[in-house]
Protein backbone atom coordinates (compact mmCIF):
# COMPACT_ATOMS: atom_id res chain seq x y z
CA UNK A 1 0.00 0.00 0.00
CA UNK A 2 1.69 3.45 -1.11
CA UNK A 3 1.85 6.23 1.59
CA UNK A 4 -1.37 7.66 1.97
CA UNK A 5 0.02 10.62 0.66
CA UNK A 6 0.19 9.46 -2.91
CA UNK A 7 -3.77 8.25 -2.97
CA UNK A 8 -5.84 11.04 -4.12
CA UNK A 9 -9.99 11.08 -5.41
CA UNK A 10 -11.20 12.91 -7.42
CA UNK A 11 -14.86 14.10 -8.34
CA UNK A 12 -13.86 13.82 -12.13
CA UNK A 13 -10.90 13.47 -13.75
CA UNK A 14 -9.43 13.37 -17.61
CA UNK A 15 -8.80 10.18 -18.69
CA UNK A 16 -8.09 8.47 -22.37
CA UNK A 17 -9.18 11.72 -23.55
CA UNK A 18 -13.12 12.12 -21.53
CA UNK A 19 -14.06 12.78 -18.26
CA UNK A 20 -14.39 10.23 -16.17
CA UNK A 21 -16.20 10.20 -12.65
CA UNK A 22 -15.20 9.63 -8.98
CA UNK A 23 -11.51 8.61 -10.36
CA UNK A 24 -9.05 7.62 -7.87
CA UNK A 25 -5.12 8.13 -8.76
CA UNK A 26 -2.59 6.23 -6.85
CA UNK A 27 1.15 7.38 -7.34
CA UNK A 28 3.73 4.95 -6.46
CA UNK A 29 7.16 6.36 -4.82
CA UNK A 30 8.47 7.10 -7.44
CA UNK A 31 6.60 9.52 -8.57
CA UNK A 32 4.16 7.61 -11.43
CA UNK A 33 0.99 6.36 -11.73
CA UNK A 34 0.44 2.67 -10.22
CA UNK A 35 -3.53 3.12 -10.53
CA UNK A 36 -5.98 4.60 -12.19
CA UNK A 37 -9.99 3.49 -10.74
CA UNK A 38 -12.59 5.36 -12.33
CA UNK A 39 -15.97 4.93 -10.50
CA UNK A 40 -14.41 3.85 -7.34
CA UNK A 41 -16.49 2.81 -4.57
CA UNK A 42 -16.10 1.91 -1.19
CA UNK A 43 -12.89 0.20 0.30
CA UNK A 44 -11.16 1.32 -2.92
CA UNK A 45 -11.56 5.25 -1.65
CA UNK A 46 -10.10 4.46 2.09
CA UNK A 47 -7.40 6.80 2.78
CA UNK A 48 -7.30 8.25 -0.37
CA UNK A 49 -7.00 12.36 -0.02
CA UNK A 50 -9.98 14.14 -1.13
CA UNK A 51 -9.46 16.82 -3.60
CA UNK A 52 -11.23 20.07 -4.39
CA UNK A 53 -12.43 19.40 -8.12
CA UNK A 54 -11.79 17.94 -11.13
CA UNK A 55 -8.63 17.01 -12.43
CA UNK A 56 -6.22 17.19 -15.70
CA UNK A 57 -2.98 15.76 -16.34
CA UNK A 58 -0.15 18.70 -16.48
CA UNK A 59 1.00 19.59 -19.74
CA UNK A 60 4.86 19.82 -21.02
CA UNK A 61 5.83 23.63 -21.55
CA UNK A 62 7.47 22.36 -24.60
CA UNK A 63 10.26 25.48 -26.14
CA UNK A 64 11.21 27.92 -23.59
CA UNK A 65 13.84 30.65 -23.33
CA UNK A 66 13.28 31.42 -19.62
CA UNK A 67 15.59 34.79 -20.08
CA UNK A 68 13.31 36.24 -22.54
CA UNK A 69 10.46 36.64 -19.59
CA UNK A 70 12.51 39.60 -18.44
CA UNK A 71 11.52 41.33 -21.83
CA UNK A 72 7.84 40.70 -21.96
CA UNK A 73 5.48 43.64 -22.53
CA UNK A 74 8.70 45.41 -23.36
CA UNK A 75 9.19 45.04 -26.96
CA UNK A 76 5.97 46.52 -28.30
CA UNK A 77 6.80 50.00 -29.24
CA UNK A 78 7.68 51.23 -32.94
CA UNK A 79 10.67 52.46 -33.94
CA UNK A 80 9.74 53.36 -37.74
CA UNK A 81 10.50 51.77 -40.84
CA UNK A 82 9.84 47.66 -40.78
CA UNK A 83 9.54 46.43 -37.40
CA UNK A 84 9.53 42.47 -37.55
CA UNK A 85 11.14 39.54 -36.03
CA UNK A 86 14.92 40.51 -36.79
CA UNK A 87 14.31 43.97 -35.28
CA UNK A 88 12.83 42.16 -32.48
CA UNK A 89 16.12 39.78 -32.32
CA UNK A 90 18.23 42.66 -32.12
CA UNK A 91 16.61 43.67 -29.01
CA UNK A 92 16.82 40.73 -27.67
CA UNK A 93 20.17 40.90 -27.71
CA UNK A 94 20.48 43.40 -25.35
CA UNK A 95 18.71 41.34 -22.55
CA UNK A 96 21.03 38.50 -23.30
CA UNK A 97 24.04 40.52 -23.25
CA UNK A 98 23.23 41.92 -19.15
CA UNK A 99 22.16 39.04 -17.50
CA UNK A 100 24.04 37.51 -15.15
CA UNK A 101 23.88 33.84 -13.79
CA UNK A 102 22.35 34.84 -10.52
CA UNK A 103 19.24 37.08 -12.29
CA UNK A 104 18.68 34.62 -15.05
CA UNK A 105 18.01 32.42 -11.84
CA UNK A 106 15.90 35.07 -10.23
CA UNK A 107 13.93 35.49 -13.82
CA UNK A 108 13.41 31.82 -14.00
CA UNK A 109 12.38 30.85 -10.67
CA UNK A 110 9.69 33.35 -10.99
CA UNK A 111 8.57 32.25 -14.44
CA UNK A 112 8.71 29.00 -13.12
CA UNK A 113 6.19 29.45 -10.78
CA UNK A 114 3.85 31.42 -13.09
CA UNK A 115 3.83 28.11 -15.27
CA UNK A 116 3.14 25.84 -12.51
CA UNK A 117 0.37 28.27 -12.06
CA UNK A 118 -0.80 27.83 -15.65
CA UNK A 119 -0.88 24.43 -15.21
CA UNK A 120 2.58 23.41 -16.64
CA UNK A 121 4.25 21.10 -14.65
CA UNK A 122 7.69 20.21 -16.84
CA UNK A 123 9.26 22.67 -19.11
CA UNK A 124 11.94 22.49 -21.84
CA UNK A 125 14.39 24.94 -21.73
CA UNK A 126 15.91 25.84 -25.00
CA UNK A 127 19.54 27.12 -23.44
CA UNK A 128 21.46 29.33 -25.16
CA UNK A 129 23.08 31.56 -23.16
CA UNK A 130 26.23 29.70 -22.27
CA UNK A 131 29.11 32.05 -21.85
CA UNK A 132 29.88 35.42 -19.64
CA UNK A 133 28.81 38.84 -21.34
CA UNK A 134 32.69 39.08 -22.47
CA UNK A 135 31.85 35.75 -24.44
CA UNK A 136 33.88 33.77 -22.26
CA UNK A 137 33.24 30.29 -21.12
CA UNK A 138 32.77 30.61 -17.38
CA UNK A 139 34.96 28.56 -15.26
CA UNK A 140 32.00 25.86 -14.94
CA UNK A 141 30.49 25.96 -18.51
CA UNK A 142 27.40 24.98 -17.10
CA UNK A 143 27.09 27.81 -14.55
CA UNK A 144 24.19 29.43 -16.38
CA UNK A 145 22.35 25.90 -17.05
CA UNK A 146 22.61 25.36 -13.41
CA UNK A 147 21.39 28.54 -12.35
CA UNK A 148 18.04 27.01 -14.62
CA UNK A 149 18.07 23.96 -12.36
CA UNK A 150 18.20 25.86 -9.28
CA UNK A 151 15.68 27.90 -10.41
CA UNK A 152 13.39 25.09 -11.58
CA UNK A 153 14.01 23.25 -8.09
CA UNK A 154 13.09 26.63 -6.29
CA UNK A 155 9.54 26.67 -8.17
CA UNK A 156 9.02 22.79 -7.96
CA UNK A 157 8.68 22.40 -11.69
CA UNK A 158 10.26 19.37 -13.75
CA UNK A 159 12.92 20.55 -16.43
CA UNK A 160 14.19 18.89 -19.95
CA UNK A 161 17.84 21.35 -19.68
CA UNK A 162 18.36 21.81 -23.97
CA UNK A 163 22.14 23.02 -23.84
CA UNK A 164 21.79 24.63 -27.45
CA UNK A 165 24.78 24.38 -30.29
CA UNK A 166 24.82 27.94 -31.78
CA UNK A 167 28.28 28.56 -34.21
CA UNK A 168 27.02 31.38 -36.59
CA UNK A 169 25.15 33.97 -37.38
CA UNK A 170 23.32 32.39 -40.90
CA UNK A 171 23.92 30.59 -43.83
CA UNK A 172 27.43 30.85 -45.01
CA UNK A 173 28.57 33.01 -42.26
CA UNK A 174 32.35 32.01 -40.65
CA UNK A 175 31.03 32.24 -36.99
CA UNK A 176 28.93 34.84 -34.63
CA UNK A 177 28.31 38.69 -34.67
CA UNK A 178 29.73 40.15 -31.52
CA UNK A 179 26.48 40.68 -29.72
CA UNK A 180 26.18 37.05 -30.20
CA UNK A 181 29.57 36.05 -28.37
CA UNK A 182 27.35 34.22 -25.31
CA UNK A 183 25.77 31.91 -27.46
CA UNK A 184 29.26 30.43 -28.78
CA UNK A 185 29.17 26.75 -28.28
CA UNK A 186 30.86 23.19 -29.84
CA UNK A 187 29.61 20.52 -30.17
CA UNK A 188 32.03 19.44 -27.84
CA UNK A 189 31.49 22.08 -25.35
CA UNK A 190 27.20 20.90 -25.42
CA UNK A 191 27.69 17.59 -24.94
CA UNK A 192 30.82 18.99 -21.87
CA UNK A 193 27.81 21.05 -20.56
CA UNK A 194 24.88 18.04 -20.75
CA UNK A 195 27.56 15.55 -18.84
CA UNK A 196 27.98 18.45 -16.22
CA UNK A 197 24.24 19.19 -15.61
CA UNK A 198 23.33 15.03 -14.97
CA UNK A 199 26.14 14.83 -12.74
CA UNK A 200 25.11 17.74 -10.54
CA UNK A 201 21.79 18.08 -11.12
CA UNK A 202 20.28 15.40 -12.72
CA UNK A 203 20.85 12.37 -11.01
CA UNK A 204 20.15 14.51 -7.82
CA UNK A 205 16.75 15.26 -8.95
CA UNK A 206 14.46 12.91 -10.95
CA UNK A 207 12.33 15.70 -12.68
CA UNK A 208 15.34 17.16 -13.99
CA UNK A 209 16.88 15.95 -17.26
CA UNK A 210 19.05 16.71 -20.15
CA UNK A 211 18.20 16.52 -24.04
CA UNK A 212 20.15 18.25 -27.29
CA UNK A 213 18.78 21.40 -28.91
CA UNK A 214 20.18 23.52 -32.10
CA UNK A 215 19.42 26.76 -32.67
CA UNK A 216 18.64 26.54 -36.04
CA UNK A 217 20.36 25.56 -39.56
CA UNK A 218 21.35 29.23 -40.23
CA UNK A 219 23.10 28.84 -37.01
CA UNK A 220 24.89 24.94 -37.09
CA UNK A 221 26.69 23.85 -40.32
CA UNK A 222 26.63 20.61 -42.07
CA UNK A 223 29.27 18.52 -40.28
CA UNK A 224 28.74 20.16 -36.65
CA UNK A 225 25.22 19.31 -37.14
CA UNK A 226 26.02 15.47 -37.67
CA UNK A 227 28.46 15.65 -35.40
CA UNK A 228 26.08 16.51 -32.70
CA UNK A 229 23.02 14.60 -33.64
CA UNK A 230 25.60 11.45 -33.96
CA UNK A 231 26.73 11.95 -30.16
CA UNK A 232 23.02 12.53 -28.54
CA UNK A 233 21.81 9.36 -27.22
CA UNK A 234 19.03 7.03 -28.57
CA UNK A 235 16.06 8.12 -25.71
CA UNK A 236 17.16 11.70 -25.76
CA UNK A 237 14.85 14.51 -27.36
CA UNK A 238 16.20 16.60 -30.06
CA UNK A 239 15.60 20.26 -30.79
CA UNK A 240 15.57 22.61 -33.45
CA UNK A 241 13.95 25.85 -34.53
CA UNK A 242 13.24 25.61 -38.39
CA UNK A 243 11.57 27.25 -40.98
CA UNK A 244 10.37 29.99 -38.42
CA UNK A 245 10.61 33.09 -40.98
CA UNK A 246 10.68 33.42 -44.37
CA UNK A 247 14.06 35.16 -44.46
CA UNK A 248 15.14 32.20 -43.21
CA UNK A 249 13.62 30.49 -46.22
CA UNK A 250 15.12 32.43 -48.59
CA UNK A 251 18.84 32.37 -47.36
CA UNK A 252 18.64 28.44 -47.25
CA UNK A 253 17.61 28.53 -50.81
CA UNK A 254 19.75 31.55 -51.27
CA UNK A 255 22.91 28.88 -49.98
CA UNK A 256 21.68 25.47 -50.75
CA UNK A 257 19.20 25.75 -53.36
CA UNK A 258 17.04 23.83 -50.93
CA UNK A 259 14.58 24.76 -48.57
CA UNK A 260 15.01 24.46 -44.89
CA UNK A 261 13.34 21.30 -44.63
CA UNK A 262 15.07 19.73 -47.43
CA UNK A 263 18.64 20.19 -46.74
CA UNK A 264 18.00 19.29 -42.93
CA UNK A 265 16.39 15.72 -44.44
CA UNK A 266 19.72 15.28 -46.82
CA UNK A 267 21.85 15.43 -43.94
CA UNK A 268 20.00 13.30 -41.17
CA UNK A 269 17.65 10.91 -40.83
CA UNK A 270 15.42 12.26 -38.45
CA UNK A 271 13.04 9.60 -35.99
CA UNK A 272 10.70 10.55 -33.20
CA UNK A 273 13.34 12.29 -30.84
CA UNK A 274 13.10 15.15 -33.26
CA UNK A 275 11.08 18.02 -32.04
CA UNK A 276 11.01 20.88 -34.64
CA UNK A 277 9.45 24.38 -33.29
CA UNK A 278 7.19 26.42 -35.16
CA UNK A 279 7.51 25.12 -39.08
CA UNK A 280 4.99 27.64 -39.97
CA UNK A 281 6.67 28.69 -43.59
CA UNK A 282 6.30 24.93 -44.06
CA UNK A 283 4.45 23.77 -47.49
CA UNK A 284 1.76 20.94 -46.76
CA UNK A 285 4.17 18.65 -48.52
CA UNK A 286 7.47 19.08 -46.23
CA UNK A 287 5.08 18.26 -43.25
CA UNK A 288 4.02 15.19 -45.08
CA UNK A 289 7.78 14.14 -44.89
CA UNK A 290 8.35 15.25 -41.61
CA UNK A 291 5.43 13.22 -40.54
CA UNK A 292 6.42 10.14 -42.52
CA UNK A 293 9.79 10.40 -40.25
CA UNK A 294 8.12 10.57 -37.14
CA UNK A 295 9.64 13.86 -35.96
CA UNK A 296 6.91 16.20 -34.01
CA UNK A 297 6.08 19.97 -34.21
CA UNK A 298 6.36 22.52 -31.43
CA UNK A 299 3.95 25.41 -31.48
CA UNK A 300 4.51 28.37 -29.71
CA UNK A 301 0.97 30.16 -30.79
CA UNK A 302 1.48 33.76 -28.97
CA UNK A 303 5.08 34.09 -29.09
CA UNK A 304 4.57 33.32 -33.06
CA UNK A 305 1.78 35.68 -33.55
CA UNK A 306 4.12 38.67 -31.50
CA UNK A 307 6.85 38.24 -33.47
CA UNK A 308 5.09 37.72 -36.97
CA UNK A 309 6.07 34.47 -37.67
CA UNK A 310 2.86 32.96 -39.58
CA UNK A 311 0.67 30.61 -39.26
CA UNK A 312 1.55 27.01 -38.71
CA UNK A 313 -0.81 24.60 -41.24
CA UNK A 314 -2.27 23.48 -38.31
CA UNK A 315 -5.16 21.55 -40.64
CA UNK A 316 -2.91 19.65 -42.52
CA UNK A 317 -0.67 18.31 -39.79
CA UNK A 318 -3.23 16.82 -37.37
CA UNK A 319 -4.99 15.35 -40.96
CA UNK A 320 -1.68 13.34 -41.04
CA UNK A 321 -2.16 12.36 -37.74
CA UNK A 322 0.91 14.04 -36.49
CA UNK A 323 2.49 14.82 -33.46
CA UNK A 324 3.11 18.16 -31.76
CA UNK A 325 3.22 20.13 -28.52
CA UNK A 326 3.02 23.54 -27.56
CA UNK A 327 5.28 26.08 -25.44
CA UNK A 328 5.54 29.67 -24.56
CA UNK A 329 8.76 30.43 -26.21
CA UNK A 330 9.06 34.32 -25.71
CA UNK A 331 6.46 33.98 -22.45
CA UNK A 332 4.23 36.75 -23.33
CA UNK A 333 1.95 34.65 -22.23
CA UNK A 334 2.62 31.90 -19.74
CA UNK A 335 -0.48 29.80 -20.02
CA UNK A 336 -1.55 27.13 -21.73
CA UNK A 337 -5.24 27.78 -22.47
CA UNK A 338 -4.10 31.11 -24.16
CA UNK A 339 -1.74 28.93 -26.45
CA UNK A 340 -4.16 26.72 -27.51
CA UNK A 341 -7.23 29.04 -27.74
CA UNK A 342 -4.97 31.43 -30.02
CA UNK A 343 -3.75 28.19 -32.05
CA UNK A 344 -7.42 27.82 -33.14
CA UNK A 345 -8.27 30.95 -33.82
CA UNK A 346 -4.84 31.97 -36.27
CA UNK A 347 -7.03 28.74 -38.27
CA UNK A 348 -10.30 30.08 -37.96
CA UNK A 349 -8.91 33.29 -39.08
CA UNK A 350 -6.65 32.27 -41.94
CA UNK A 351 -10.09 29.58 -42.93
CA UNK A 352 -13.12 32.27 -42.17
CA UNK A 353 -14.27 28.50 -40.25
CA UNK A 354 -14.83 27.78 -36.56
CA UNK A 355 -13.33 24.45 -35.26
CA UNK A 356 -10.53 23.69 -37.48
CA UNK A 357 -8.76 21.63 -35.17
CA UNK A 358 -12.19 19.62 -34.40
CA UNK A 359 -12.74 18.95 -37.86
CA UNK A 360 -9.14 18.01 -38.65
CA UNK A 361 -9.06 15.76 -35.54
CA UNK A 362 -11.97 14.05 -36.32
CA UNK A 363 -12.95 15.57 -32.91
CA UNK A 364 -16.86 16.45 -31.42
CA UNK A 365 -14.86 19.21 -29.44
CA UNK A 366 -11.53 21.55 -30.19
CA UNK A 367 -10.64 22.19 -26.88
CA UNK A 368 -10.28 17.86 -26.56
CA UNK A 369 -8.49 17.59 -29.49
CA UNK A 370 -6.29 20.77 -28.74
CA UNK A 371 -5.29 19.51 -25.16
CA UNK A 372 -5.26 15.82 -26.37
CA UNK A 373 -2.70 16.80 -29.16
CA UNK A 374 -0.46 18.76 -26.45
CA UNK A 375 -0.75 16.57 -23.83
CA UNK A 376 0.35 13.33 -26.80
CA UNK A 377 3.07 15.47 -28.14
CA UNK A 378 4.49 16.40 -24.25
CA UNK A 379 6.41 12.72 -23.85
CA UNK A 380 8.40 12.96 -26.92
CA UNK A 381 9.12 17.23 -26.48
CA UNK A 382 10.44 16.47 -22.59
CA UNK A 383 11.95 12.66 -23.10
CA UNK A 384 9.96 11.85 -19.69
CA UNK A 385 6.40 9.90 -19.85
CA UNK A 386 3.76 12.46 -19.21
CA UNK A 387 1.12 11.20 -21.41
CA UNK A 388 -1.71 11.73 -18.82
CA UNK A 389 -3.68 10.32 -16.44
CA UNK A 390 -2.61 6.43 -16.55
CA UNK A 391 0.09 3.57 -15.29
CA UNK A 392 3.71 4.11 -16.06
CA UNK A 393 3.41 8.39 -16.99
CA UNK A 394 4.57 10.90 -13.97
CA UNK A 395 1.80 11.09 -11.72
CA UNK A 396 1.25 15.50 -12.77
CA UNK A 397 -2.07 17.36 -12.38
CA UNK A 398 -3.48 20.25 -11.51
CA UNK A 399 -7.00 20.71 -9.69
CA UNK A 400 -9.96 23.10 -11.46
CA UNK A 401 -11.59 25.57 -9.22
CA UNK A 402 -15.03 25.24 -11.03
CA UNK A 403 -15.71 28.33 -9.11
CA UNK A 404 -13.69 30.34 -11.42
CA UNK A 405 -15.87 33.11 -13.24
CA UNK A 406 -14.91 31.15 -16.67
CA UNK A 407 -16.61 28.04 -15.29
CA UNK A 408 -18.99 29.46 -12.88
CA UNK A 409 -22.54 27.16 -13.92
CA UNK A 410 -20.56 25.38 -16.92
CA UNK A 411 -21.94 22.07 -17.45
CA UNK A 412 -19.47 19.41 -16.53
CA UNK A 413 -18.98 17.96 -20.27
CA UNK A 414 -18.09 21.36 -20.99
CA UNK A 415 -15.06 22.33 -18.58
CA UNK A 416 -12.22 21.77 -20.98
CA UNK A 417 -14.17 23.68 -24.04
CA UNK A 418 -14.86 27.12 -21.59
CA UNK A 419 -11.11 26.70 -19.68
CA UNK A 420 -9.60 27.46 -23.50
CA UNK A 421 -12.82 29.51 -24.80
CA UNK A 422 -14.01 31.30 -22.11
CA UNK A 423 -11.25 33.64 -20.94
CA UNK A 424 -9.72 34.73 -18.81
CA UNK A 425 -9.00 31.67 -16.25
CA UNK A 426 -7.58 32.60 -13.07
CA UNK A 427 -5.13 29.22 -13.20
CA UNK A 428 -5.73 26.58 -11.23
CA UNK A 429 -6.90 25.42 -7.02
CA UNK A 430 -3.64 23.26 -6.94
CA UNK A 431 -0.98 21.93 -8.72
CA UNK A 432 0.77 18.28 -8.06
CA UNK A 433 4.41 17.63 -9.41
CA UNK A 434 5.03 13.27 -8.97
CA UNK A 435 2.13 12.76 -6.78
CA UNK A 436 3.73 15.78 -4.60
CA UNK A 437 1.77 18.72 -4.43
CA UNK A 438 3.35 22.57 -5.51
CA UNK A 439 3.53 24.30 -2.07
CA UNK A 440 3.13 28.14 -2.78
CA UNK A 441 5.08 30.70 -4.01
CA UNK A 442 7.86 32.07 -2.01
CA UNK A 443 7.51 35.46 -1.76
CA UNK A 444 11.39 35.81 -2.11
CA UNK A 445 11.42 34.55 -5.17
CA UNK A 446 8.93 37.28 -6.40
CA UNK A 447 11.08 39.43 -4.59
CA UNK A 448 14.36 38.56 -6.64
CA UNK A 449 12.47 38.78 -9.69
CA UNK A 450 11.48 42.63 -9.26
CA UNK A 451 14.84 43.22 -7.99
CA UNK A 452 16.57 41.64 -11.20
CA UNK A 453 13.67 43.64 -13.14
CA UNK A 454 14.68 46.75 -11.63
CA UNK A 455 18.62 46.21 -12.17
CA UNK A 456 18.66 44.90 -16.01
CA UNK A 457 15.90 47.91 -16.75
CA UNK A 458 16.79 50.71 -14.53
Amino acid sequence: MPAEGHRYLAPAAWVNGAWAMDVLLEAGEDGRWRRILAGAVGESRQGATLLAGPVLPGLVNAHSHAFQRAMAGLTERSHGGDDDFWHWRDRMYGVALRITPGQLEAVAAFLYAELLRAGYTQVCEFHYLHNDPQGRPYADPAEMSLALVRAASQAGIGLTLLPTLYMRSGFGAQGLRDEQRRFASTPQSVSRIMQSVTRQAGTADSRVNVGLALHSLRAVGRDALREAVAAAARDMPIHLHLAEQRREVEDCISRHNRSPVAWLLDQVALDDRWNLVHATQCTRGELESLRNQGASIVLCPTTEANLGDGIFDLAGWLGQSGNWSVGSDSHVTRSWTEELRLLEYSQRLGQRRRNVAAHAAVSESTAAALFQGALAGGTAAAGVALGGLKPGQRADFVVIDTNSPALLGVPEDHWLDALVFSSPHDGFAEVYVAGRPVPPVDPAVTARMREAMRTLWP
